[in-house]
């Protein structure tokens, strides 16, 4: 009868694994499937029952979990729109300096100011991003 108690358990935990996505109530529900087989198999009580549990529990918590999020978990997101543009080359189409200037980022015109406001880049300069200030490309020809 405990076998059959324990596989209902393992069946619910593993549905509700489904609700929240984390593996945790997965690894508790494949436990207590394992639980379930043994006391089916070797008729032991209660207690054994508990050891059996607690063992696989362990084993699948922290042997099996971190792998399976690790090979399963999602990936970092991708930066897109304006968070893509730092670090990308823009080419200077008006002279940029501290109040002037505009340069082609990915195929669109920017008004573009430079890094350092001491600094001015002529036309045809390749120079790149470093940040987004408002709808400005703030841009340093580098070293």
């Amino acid at each position: 009868m405990a076998a059959i108690a324990w596989l209902v358990a393992g069946i619910l935990l593993a549905a509700a694994e489904m609700l929240t996505g984390d593996l945790t109530l997965l690894m508790i529900g494949v436990a207590a499937l394992g639980t379930a087989g043994v006391s089916a198999v070797a008729d032991t009580t209660l207690v054994a029952d508990s050891v059996v549990f607690a063992v696989i529990t362990a084993v699948l918590l922290l042997g099996v979990r971190p792998v399976l999020r690790r090979r399963f978990g999602t990936p970092p997101p991708i930066p897109t729109n304006v968070d893509a543009l730092p670090g990308k080359s823009a080419l200077v189409l008006e002279e940029v300096a501290a109040h002037s200037g505009r340069v082609k980022l990915g195929g669109e015109v920017w008004t573009a100011r430079p890094m350092n406001p001491d600094e001015v880049y002529e036309p045809g300069v390749t120079v790149y991003v470093m940040k987004i200030d408002g709808a400005t490309a703030v841009v340093w020809k580098g070293p």
